[in-house]
């Protein structure tokens, strides 16, 4: 335990804390000074007593308000960390729905391939045709041709 002096209402007094915790001790009680003195000059003289407990009631107050807003500043950090959980969630549907859509429809290129392919190969077969068709006629006429020559 270390002691300290402290000074409060212009009188010194000596006072205890953990060690390491002295400069602190001297900067809460420099505060309550100030909010003394000014309650004081505010208030007048109407006693040590009440001007203390009036400070204390106001740091209280101050305290209470604090508590208040990080109390509201949780509720709303939890709110937005909800909706960002919600938002993420959005997004990996939308993501797996699109992977799903994208799969699809590479599935559908997939088999319009296949369909121009076979499609291509039906062409060739029947232009394969029709050109021997073509040729075996041609050859037919020049045979009656030559037969009627």
């Amino acid at each position: 335990m270390a002691n300290v002096n402290v000074k409060f209402n212009n009188k010194e007094y000596l006072l205890s804390c953990d060690d390491g915790q002295e400069d602190n001790l001297v900067e809460l009680t420099s505060f309550l000074d100030f909010k003394y003195q000014d309650l004081k000059k505010n208030l007048g003289n109407i006693g040590e007593n009440k001007l203390l407990l009036i400070a204390a009631i106001k740091m209280v107050d101050d305290y209470f308000d604090l508590l208040k807003k990080v109390e509201s500043t949780k509720k709303d950090f939890k709110d937005l960390s909800q909706k960002f959980k919600e938002l993420k969630a959005l997004a990996i549907n939308y993501k797996d729905e699109k992977e799903l859509e994208i799969k699809k429809l590479t599935e559908e290129v997939s088999q319009f391939k296949i369909e121009v392919e076979k499609s291509r190969d039906l062409y060739e077969e029947t232009l394969d045709k029709t050109t021997k068709s073509i040729e075996k006629f041609i050859k037919n006429t020049e045979n009656d041709l030559e037969k009627n020559l």
